[in-house]
This record gives C-alpha cells, sequence and structure tokens, in this order.
C-alpha cells in the first residue's frame, strides 16, 4: 500500500460515522448489509448515509453489489488486510516477538 493510499483510507475512517459502520461491515462479512439496514442502524436518512458509503468507497474500504433491488455493502477485506499490514509492517524494528500480543489478541477473538 502507498502512503497517499493510506492516507485516504485513514481520512474515511476519522469520522465516528464511518468508522463504526465501517466496523459493523467488517462483522457482517462476508454477506454485508444493504444500505438500507446500515441507514436505519445509525438513524440517518439513506440520501444522508449514502455521503457517509460514497467516501468508504473512494477510499476503497468498502464495496457495493446490487442484490435484486437492494444495494448491498461489503467491507472490503484486502484493503483492511493492506492498511493494517502498511501501518504494522516496520513495527519493532523486524523483532516479531514483539508483534506477538498484537497477533494473540486478534487470535483470540
Amino acid at each position: 500500500m502507498r502512503t497517499d493510499d493510506a492516507l485516504v483510507a485513514l481520512a474515511a475512517l476519522a469520522h465516528p460515522t464511518r468508522l463504526a459502520a465501517f466496523r459493523l461491515l467488517v462483522q457482517h462479512e462476508p454477506g454485508g448489509l444493504s444500505t438500507g439496514q446500515l441507514a436505519e442502524d445509525f438513524g440517518l436518512t439513506q440520501s444522508t448515509f449514502s455521503t457517509h458509503l460514497a467516501v468508504l468507497v473512494k477510499a476503497g474500504l468498502i464495496m457495493s453489489e446490487k442484490r435484486g433491488r437492494q444495494m448491498i455493502q461489503r467491507a472490503n477485506i484486502s484493503a483492511l488486510r493492506d492498511l493494517m499490514l502498511f501501518l504494522a509492517k516496520d513495527c519493532c524494528q523486524g523483532r516479531a516477538e514483539l508483534c506477538e500480543p498484537l497477533l494473540a489478541e486478534l487470535t483470540c477473538c
């Protein structure tokens, strides 16, 4: 991942609604959630929520797909992985044992 791409992704996640929506979509992988369900969960109109989704789509963090009459939003797990690797790649000067607590935290849940 390039630094510019990481900055776009981090900026997209730097809003409480977008961060919460992305985290919710990650929890609902691989099925995703409809735009209507997301808007309802956040108490927003679909048009207002669509603005937030557009930022996440532009950042490559979510993908939209049409299923029948509904638009389903899904987290782009590959983009999440790339962002996490970008942030942690040079962690601890290459000493993997220092990252073990982080990995243990991820695998325990």
